[in-house]
C-alpha cells in the first residue's frame, strides 16, 4: 500500500516534510508522550527540536524566515505529530495555524517584523483568548473591553480555559471596543497582547483529559499600544476567516490521533493470540481494522480538500467544517474500536489504547462544536438554494 500522503494532493516537498517530521516524533516525542500529559509542562524540547528541523516556520511568510507554507503543509505537520503526542500537537497548533496567519495577515508592518521571524525560529509562544466564563460559542457575549485612550486602549476583562498562558509571550485577545454596551459581534475586534505587561494576571491551572493544561486570564486595566491593534471594531468575521483555516488544523490532529491508534492496533493484532491464532485472522477484528482505515481515508481527504485552498489566504467555512465535524467524530470511532481490539489491556493507563481515546475527545470541544459547525453547515445549504 503506498503512503498515504501520495493519495491525496500533496506534493513531493510536503510528502518529504511529513515524513521528517514523522522521524522526529517517532524518535523523541513517542517516549515521553506520557510523561508530557501526566506533569502538565509544556514540551519546549519538543519545541526546540521542530523549530531546529524548520518546522515552526511552516506558516510563516518567507520574508520574514519561514517556510511560507500553506494550510496543507501545517495539516499534514500536525498530523504527524498528534500521532504520537497529543501535547505537543496542541503545543504547536497556534504557530503553525491562526495565531502566525492571522500577523501576517492582518498585523501592520512593525507587527509583522517583530513578531514573525521570532515564530520561525521559536522563540515566541502565541495564545489566543476568546472563551470567557459566559462565553464560548456564542462570541457576541464576551464582555472583555478595550476603551480608547491616549495611544491606544485600556483592556479589561477576563478569559477562561486557555492553553499554554504558563509559558505565553504573545496573546491575541478577542475583545469588545469602545464603551458602549451591548452583545453582539460589531464592535468586536481582536489585540496583540504581551504577557508582561502590568495588569495581566495569569492563575488556575487545570489539568485536562488529554494532558494539556488550561489557564484562566484575568486583564486589569492593561494598557496596548496602537501598533498591537489586529482587527478593529467589527473585525471579528475577518478573523473568522483564519478561523476556517485552524478548524482544518483541528481536523488533522484528530486524523493524527487515530492514524496513530490504528497503527497500535494493527501491531496488537498481529502479536496477541488466541485460540492458536493471532487475533488478526478473526473476522470480526479485521472488519473493526478495515472501518478504522476507511474511516481515516475518508476523513483525510476532506481536510486535504478544505486545506487545499488553491492559493487562498484561508479555507472556506463549508468545507472546513464539514471537514472538522467529519474528523472529530471519525477520531472518537476509531479510537473507541482500537480499545475494544485491545481488550481488557485496552482499559489500562500503561498502555497506549486509552491514552489515545482520551486524546481523541478534545477535537469536538475546541474551534467549533460539532453542533455550531452542523448549524453552519445547514446555513449554507440553505444559502445555495436562493
Amino acid at each position: 500500500m503506498t503512503d498515504p500522503s501520495e493519495r491525496y494532493r500533496t506534493t513531493a516537498a510536503q510528502r518529504e516534510l511529513a515524513a521528517r517530521v514523522r522521524e522526529i516524533a517517532e524518535t523523541h516525542f513517542a517516549p515521553r508522550a506520557l510523561e508530557w500529559e501526566q506533569t502538565g509542562q509544556f514540551p519546549a524540547p519538543n519545541i526546540k527540536l521542530l523549530a531546529e528541523a524548520g518546522v515552526m516556520g511552516t506558516a510563516v511568510p518567507v520574508e520574514y524566515g519561514g517556510a511560507g507554507g500553506g494550510w496543507l503543509d501545517s495539516a499534514v505537520v500536525l498530523e504527524e505529530i498528534a500521532r504520537t503526542c497529543y501535547v505537543t500537537a496542541m503545543a504547536t497548533l497556534g504557530e503553525l495555524g491562526v495565531q502566525s496567519r492571522a500577523i501576517a495577515a492582518f498585523g501592520d508592518a512593525a507587527l509583522k517584523a517583530d513578531l514573525l521571524p521570532r515564530i520561525a525560529r521559536g522563540d515566541v509562544v502565541c495564545s489566543i483568548c476568546i472563551t470567557e466564563a459566559d462565553s464560548g460559542s456564542d462570541v457576541g457575549a464576551i464582555v472583555t473591553r478595550a476603551v480608547p485612550t491616549d495611544g491606544g486602549w485600556r483592556l479589561s476583562g477576563g478569559k477562561a480555559l486557555i492553553s499554554r498562558l504558563d509559558v505565553v509571550d504573545i496573546m491575541l485577545v478577542c475583545t469588545r471596543f469602545g464603551t458602549g454596551e451591548g452583545r453582539g459581534i460589531r464592535d468586536v475586534g481582536f489585540l496583540v497582547v504581551e504577557r508582561d505587561r502590568p495588569g495581566v494576571t495569569v492563575s488556575g491551572a487545570h489539568q485536562t483529559l488529554g494532558g494539556e493544561r488550561l489557564f484562566e486570564l484575568t486583564l486589569t486595566d492593561v494598557f496596548v499600544p496602537e501598533r498591537n491593534l489586529l482587527v478593529g471594531p467589527g473585525g471579528f468575521k475577518t478573523m473568522m476567516n483564519a478561523f476556517n483555516g485552524q478548524r482544518c488544523l483541528n481536523a488533522a490532529i484528530s486524523i493524527g490521533i487515530a492514524q496513530g491508534a490504528l497503527d497500535a492496533a494493527l501491531a496488537r493484532a498481529q502479536q496477541r493470540e488466541q485460540f492458536g491464532h493471532p487475533i488478526a485472522d478473526f473476522q470480526g477484528i479485521r472488519w473493526m481494522l478495515a472501518d478504522c482505515a476507511i474511516d481515516i481515508e475518508a476523513a483525510r481527504a476532506l481536510v486535504h480538500r478544505a486545506a487545499y485552498n488553491d492559493g487562498n489566504d484561508f479555507p472556506n467555512r463549508y468545507d472546513s467544517a464539514v471537514a472538522k465535524v467529519f474528523a472529530n467524530e471519525m477520531s472518537l470511532r476509531v479510537t473507541d474500536r482500537v480499545l475494544q481490539i485491545f481488550g481488557g489491556h485496552g482499559f489500562l493507563r500503561d498502555l497506549p489504547a486509552e491514552r489515545y481515546l482520551r486524546w481523541a475527545r478534545y477535537g469536538g470541544l475546541g474551534g467549533g462544536t460539532p453542533q455550531v459547525l452542523r448549524d453552519g453547515i445547514a446555513g449554507e445549504l440553505y444559502r445555495a438554494r436562493r
